[in-house]
């Protein structure tokens, strides 16, 4: 008797996303007909050349769902005290909804103070303190964009997460911790695992859904996966060729898992347009 193959369903992030950025575009139709226009102001400051990548697709991406979009450059020399009076200026200003300033800021410049100084009302990247309480606490703000695109992607494939066990790999503010915490929201037995978790393996062979979002590659590998479970790859890395690859062993996770994401195409996309869909609500609600 020959044992079939399974092969796990590949969740697209890049049609999802596409999905959602025309259900942006409409509503931002529906906005600009009252006159409002979603405004996105992106700051960055320095020549890191990965942000400069990232900022610019995130102004595009402003663009192409008929957004209004803001892009401040500054050199690498400007002071902590002009950024955060940049800042000041973008939170009294009517046309913009959303402020992002592009992580990291140079060493001389403390990131926490720059996203504490950005108003609760525009911080459409979810890093404010306001923010993570609200997600604490179950009330309404803005969720972080790579663990909620996660979340969007779960719910592209109608998964139920009441009662399931999720272990998220990785304790950051960016994800792992807010992560954990959207999925606690949804019901999940949550289990969060870090650099000094001992037998990761262990807890991964429980759950029903992996987050791993950690970057680094191969960490998640076929034989610490439960058949049928549900990875998501949040990890961004290069391999030897030097091509994208993700924290988990694609190849091999996908013969044993029911769902996976690739990277690239999985996570990725989401990020973006989730910051897009955070823009949108920030104007809709200044709207009201």
């Amino acid at each position: 008797m020959t044992t079939q193959t399974q092969s796990a369903h590949i969740i697209d992030g890049v049609e999802l996303s596409r999905k959602l950025r025309e259900e942006v575009t409409a509503r931002t139709q529906t906005l600009k007909a009252r006159g409002i226009t979603p405004g996105l102001a992106v700051v960055l400051v320095g020549e890191n050349p990965a942000s400069q990548v990232y900022v610019r697709n995130k102004v595009k991406g402003c663009q192409d769902c008929g957004f209004h979009s803001v892009l401040e450059q500054y050199d690498a020399g400007m002071t902590e005290a002009e950024l955060l009076i940049r800042i000041a200026a973008l939170n009294a200003d009517p046309a913009i909804h959303g402020i992002l300033v592009q992580l990291p800021v140079p060493a001389h410049i403390n990131a926490n103070k720059v996203i504490e100084a950005i108003s609760p009302l525009k911080d459409v990247d979810g890093f404010h303190i306001a923010s993570a309480g609200a997600l604490v606490t179950g009330m309404r703000g803005f969720w972080p964009c790579t663990p909620y695109g996660c979340m969007k992607m779960l719910e592209s494939i109608s998964y139920d997460l009441r009662g399931k066990h999720a272990v998220v790999i990785g304790r950051s503010n960016i994800v792992g911790k807010p992560m954990a915490l959207m999925l606690l929201q949804k019901n999940a037995t949550v289990t969060i695992c870090h650099s000094a978790t001992k037998d990761l393996k262990a807890f991964t062979l429980q759950a029903d859904v992996i987050v791993a979002a950690v970057g680094k590659r191969n960490l998640v590998t076929a034989d610490m996966v439960k058949p049928g479970a549900v990875v998501l790859d949040v990890g961004m890395n290069r391999n030897d060729e030097g091509k994208l690859c993700g924290d988990v062993n694609f190849e091999g996770v996908r013969q044993v898992a029911g769902h996976i994401t690739p990277v690239p195409g999985g996570v990725g996309p989401m990020t973006i347009t989730m910051l897009l869909v955070n823009t949108l609500e920030a104007a809709e609600r200044a709207a009201k």
